[in-house]
């Protein structure tokens, strides 16, 4: 495990953890349905302890989505202010694991945070449903959102898009089609280490090969159930996206130890040149979600730090 020696000290022990347990990481499970148990089951563990946030109450509903059914979860202040600002969640899972369960937490720490009513989406999965069902169902839940913000209780005013990966490059997607849609309105876009580029060319993406998270086969892998065949386009990468003149303000961050490195910085340089306010950071040491992974180490807390700064800017 090469890679291993520039990872942050305090990150590195959990990902040592998961490296014993699943030698080779999530990925070298082969089949998709014991990959997403394996997971789901380690999160669960992880989780077991947490109680409830007495202060976020939540409200799981359905709604008429592109193929059927399209389940969505609110969760809204308990204590709410008199006006709030709304954030669509995109989970992340590399576009082929993930649930409105497996990025819970963070959306209960957002809404709580921030005093914001946060609706997270359950888009569907690749490779059973390749492109474009996931983004077809994240745009359908903004719309609805966008829609019944009195009913969800928010401004719809400051309305921003959080996701985080493969969350991230929905969300930035997302945020595409709305701008070429002529709506819903969106504030502001915070795309954690995006995955956004179906390529596979870049430096950063030859040299992750083994940190365990999210390496270069795994990424690779993805990308082709994702896409199921299809030539991608700008809302299925949008490192592809000719013209990003017209976005709403972005916050993208990445660490150096993580695959969509390279992507992430050339996409953010794109963003501010197209002008589009762009808030970026890289972190030494960082490996992909290792904030997640080691949300006590220090260096997860400066990320979420900095993330919770720019979105109480952008959302005052």
């Amino acid at each position: 495990m090469p890679q291993h020696d520039r990872i942050d000290e305090e990150s590195l022990v959990p990902l040592a953890a998961l490296y014993e347990a699943l030698p080779g990481g999530f990925n070298a499970i082969p089949d998709i349905e014991a990959r997403r148990a394996t997971l789901y089951g380690m999160l669960a563990q992880m989780t077991a302890d947490i109680p409830p946030n007495p202060n976020v109450g939540l409200e799981d509903i359905t709604i008429a989505g592109p193929a059927g059914d399209l389940a969505l979860r609110i969760y809204r202040p308990v204590n709410p202010a008199a006006s709030r600002p709304g954030i669509y969640f995109i989970h992340g899972g590399g576009m082929v694991l993930g649930n409105l369960d497996t990025d819970h937490l963070t959306a209960v720490m957002l809404c709580e945070t921030l005093g914001a009513a946060v609706v997270s989406v359950d888009y569907r999965l690749a490779p059973e449903h390749p492109y474009p069902a996931g983004p077809d169902d994240c745009f359908a839940g903004l719309q609805w959102m966008a829609a019944h913000a009195d009913e969800v209780g928010f401004d719809p005013s400051r309305l921003a898009l959080y996701g985080g990966s493969a969350g991230g490059g929905l969300a930035i997607a997302t945020a595409l089609r709305a701008r070429d849609a002529g709506g819903p309105a969106i504030c502001f876009v915070m795309a954690p280490y995006p995955m956004i580029d179906d390529r596979n060319e870049t430096a950063s993406s030859r040299e992750i090969v083994d940190i365990g998270i999210w390496d270069r086969a795994g990424n690779i892998e993805a990308w082709a159930w994702y896409l199921g065949g299809k030539e991608a386009d700008a809302y299925a990468a949008p490192a592809r996206a000719e013209n990003l003149a017209g976005l709403p303000p972005h916050f993208i961050d990445v660490g150096d130890r993580d695959m969509f490195h390279d992507e992430d910085v050339a996409f953010a340089d794109r963003l501010a040149a197209a002008g589009v306010p762009t808030e970026f950071h890289v972190y030494p040491g960082a490996y992909h979600a290792s904030e997640v992974f080691a949300p006590t180490a220090a260096l997860s807390q400066q990320i979420w730090a900095n993330r919770i700064a720019a979105l109480q800017r952008a959302l005052s």
